[in-house]
């Protein structure tokens, strides 16, 4: 009979709960489908007296997570601390110097220090495994590495920050502000404790990073990505968008372009007839395009204790299996630097703008528009009040600089009462 794998956990919070709960309650099932018992050697946290609603009397206790990761009883580590430096980083190093494998749930470590971690791990031959860091339980590392291992990508986008999509789609659901649903979501504990990762668009940033150095072949290049949160998203856009048959998403996308890499985190448009348009609350989606299998979409929860439990344990599974390989799909050593697109593909653009009430002020617009060369698809007019008159226009295909271009033109009109807002349309 073969060796049990034995794991040391590092960090009880929801999701090491989650991983005791399945280890202990699918035990069989965890064997049958392995061929090795997995067993618990130890755990290490915070605080040893809490109570986390599972029994933990059977495992040894560490109080700090790096004698937990060189334990001679730990086979694989599992790191489930968070952070992308600190206690996290210095044990996972301690893991792998010792010759442990580790699985891991932290987007944050692996997209700021994931080419040196690497790099450490291949040269001693150990794995890291982090199902479990990017969209929760959809299984999209495995796809990309193994499903789609014979295509090349072309693009990978989604929604893969589960907070900022339920604040988007209760902002529209409701009619409340963007504060007002904010307050709400922070209330009921899907905030991070610092709210910018999320609303900022840094968490979803941090998987997007991954996802692309697994996509393209290159190094995790977390500062090269364009990156703009959900704060300035009004109910005035969530419904403008509506009425032009568009969502409101913050979208991740990532695509190889004749002019580099192009990485985006920002909220987008998309059309209401797509998957992504359809996702409610705290799911997540990841859409990936290659060049044999076309597209491709994954939807599922992107975070709580099962199904993040989930992906963890999928990872501990392979390493029973014996199933290892590159950390992000290929040796270290191969990735190459990213090299930044200094301009975007071109896209159309959703432009609301409010314009002071006189003659002749959409003809001064349309003038600034024309001279950045940015053509017209669709315009609306709404019955306006005294102080403005709301405009919406869907561009045709433009690029990035000639959409900047216009709008800072338009502060020379005299016809604007507010700022414009321009968003990004999604071809989906």
């Amino acid at each position: 009979m073969s060796e049990p794998l034995r794991l040391g956990i590092a960090g009880l919070g929801t999701v090491g709960v989650g991983v005791v709960k399945i280890i202990r309650q699918q035990a069989a099932l965890l064997e049958a489908r392995t061929g090795r018992r997995i067993a618990i050697s130890a755990v290490s946290a915070r605080s040893k007296d809490r109570d986390r609603g599972v029994n933990l009397n059977d495992y040894a206790w560490e109080d700090d997570p790096v004698a937990l990761a060189t334990r001679d009883d730990v086979d694989v580590f599992v790191e489930l601390m968070g952070g992308e430096d600190g206690p996290a980083r210095a044990a996972t190093e301690a893991a792998l110097k010792a010759g442990k494998d580790v699985v891991t749930a932290n987007k944050a470590m692996l997209a700021i220090n994931g080419q040196a971690l690497a790099e450490m791990a291949e040269a001693q031959g150990r794995a890291i495994r982090y199902e479990a860091a990017v969209a929760g339980g959809i299984p999209v590392i495995k796809t990309l590495m193994e499903g789609l291992a014979g295509n090349g990508i072309t693009r990978v986008m989604g929604v893969m920050n589960g907070s900022c999509n339920y604040i988007l789609t209760r902002m529209e659901d409701s009619g409340k502000t963007y504060q007002d649903i904010f307050a709400e979501a922070d209330g009921l504990g899907y905030l991070e404790a610092d709210p910018q990762l999320d609303v900022g668009g840094i968490d979803a940033a941090h998987k997007l990073a991954i996802l692309s150095a697994i996509a393209f072949g290159t190094k995790v290049d977390f500062d090269g990505i364009q990156l703009e949160g959900i704060e300035r998203v009004s109910i005035e856009d969530i419904r403008a968008a509506a009425d032009m048959g568009y969502k409101i998403k913050l979208l991740g996308v990532t695509q190889k372009t004749g002019r580099g890499l192009e990485q985006r985190m920002q909220p987008c448009l998309v059309p209401d007839t797509s998957p992504l348009a359809q996702l409610q609350g705290g799911t997540n989606m990841v859409v990936l395009e290659g060049d044999a299998v076309g597209q491709i979409v994954l939807r599922g929860a992107g975070a709580g204790e099962g199904p993040t439990a989930s992906a963890v344990m999928a990872d501990v599974c392979d390493l029973a299996r014996g199933v290892t390989g590159p950390v992000f799909g290929q040796p270290a050593d191969t990735l190459v630097a990213a090299t930044a697109a200094l301009t975007k593909l071109p896209a159309p653009y959703y432009l609301r703008l409010a314009l002071v009430d006189k003659p002749g002020a959409l003809a001064k617009i349309a003038t600034v528009l024309g001279e950045a060369g940015v053509s017209i698809d669709r315009m609306r007019q709404y019955a306006h009040d005294a102080a403005s008159a709301p405009v919406l226009i869907v561009t045709h295909k433009t690029t990035q600089s000639a959409i900047e271009t216009a709008i800072g033109a338009m502060d020379s009109t005299n016809v604007m009462a507010a700022a414009p807002v321009a968003l990004r349309i999604e071809e989906v």
